[in-house]
């Protein structure tokens, strides 16, 4: 059964297997957690994210889908990069929010990793209602079938640390 632990803090100083980036579809940087993973990782991730562009995702990563490269300078020996929903309020996007972590946690198997932290994907500018986000974060965590021993939910604020620890309970 996977652990979740909740913590308040900056996702790039996590110790962790693998660290998960709220990624853009281009692979290639960005804000928020996207930008900060760049920067402290390094000039590494952005030439594999390069590379998987030139191959496999010519388009960009597709909404829900994720993938990996190394870490680079962070303390973990992967990012894995997954493109979360913008919210819509016309429109249900809970399935490729949820996708984003089913994803991510396949990858992590497929890689080895016991350990990964995870930001609250989509909840900056994409706009996801935060208590929504915490909710369909965590069921989904809890529902899948991963040899992940630990998913550490790192959250930038006491606001989104509090959404999610009302789900975690």
């Amino acid at each position: 059964m996977t652990t979740i632990r909740l913590v308040q803090g900056d996702i790039t100083r996590e110790t962790v297997d693998a660290i998960v980036n709220a990624a853009n579809s281009s692979l290639l940087g960005g804000g928020g957690v996207d930008g900060a993973i760049h920067r402290r990782g390094g000039p590494a991730i952005l030439d594999e994210c390069r590379k998987l562009r030139a191959s496999r995702y010519g388009k960009g990563l597709p909404t829900g889908q994720a993938v990996a490269t190394t870490a680079g300078e962070l303390d973990a020996r992967w990012v894995i990069h997954t493109v979360g929903p913008v919210f819509s309020a016309q429109e249900d996007r809970s399935d490729l929010l949820a996708s984003c972590y089913r994803e991510s946690l396949r990858v992590a198997d497929e890689l080895g990793a016991r350990t990964v932290a995870f930001p609250a994907i989509s909840t900056g500018v994409y706009r996801y209602p935060l208590q929504d986000a915490a909710r369909i974060a965590v069921a989904t965590v809890r529902e899948a079938e991963t040899d992940v021993e630990e998913v550490r939910f790192v959250l930038f604020d006491e606001r989104a640390y509090e959404a999610f620890a009302a789900q975690v309970g």
